[in-house]
């Protein structure tokens, strides 16, 4: 395979981070701030925004950097590899683990979605649930695809 035709998905794994981390300097001490304002006497209901929100982050890093490696080993035919499968567990891992810190940040989404009466936060909390579920799922189902796909490529190379 040629070294460009992954080309433009790194890209697009780089221009995904992006808006992320515009969002967490941005917005996040924004929506702290407001958080704070909605209930002026719980004031670590800041911490608990930047918990949520900067926590979720990491995995999401972490999942685009495994992206990342195996756009690489496409690159490098070894696609079909034990490191890849690998990555695939780690994106599942990391989904998981976003949707997890989600369901866990409900309570405080609910918090605020009550006090502004603004429904669509907790919406937006749950499709965050929801889409990263899906992610795993779709990251399960490629890892035992491409595991069931190395089984049988070392049987063939065994029996040749």
């Amino acid at each position: 395979m040629r070294k460009g035709s992954t080309l433009f998905l790194k890209i697009a794994v780089i221009l995904m981070g992006i808006p992320v981390l515009a969002l967490c300097i941005f917005l996040v001490p924004e929506i702290a701030n407001f958080a704070v304002e909605l209930y002026p006497d719980m004031a670590y209901l800041k911490y608990l925004v930047f918990l949520v929100f900067y926590a979720t982050a990491i995995p999401f890093y972490i999942a685009l950097y495994q992206a990342f490696k195996l756009l690489n080993f496409i690159d490098k035919n070894n696609a079909f590899s034990a490191l890849s499968v690998k990555a695939l567990k780690n994106i599942k891992y990391c989904a998981v683990t976003i949707s997890t810190l989600y369901v866990v940040g409900m309570p405080l989404f609910y918090l605020v979605a009550e006090r502004d009466d603004a429904p669509g936060i907790i919406l937006l909390g749950m499709l965050m649930i929801f889409a990263s579920m899906v992610i795993a799922v779709f990251a399960a189902v490629l890892q035992k695809l491409l595991q069931d796909a190395i089984d049988i490529k070392a049987e063939n190379d065994l029996i040749v």
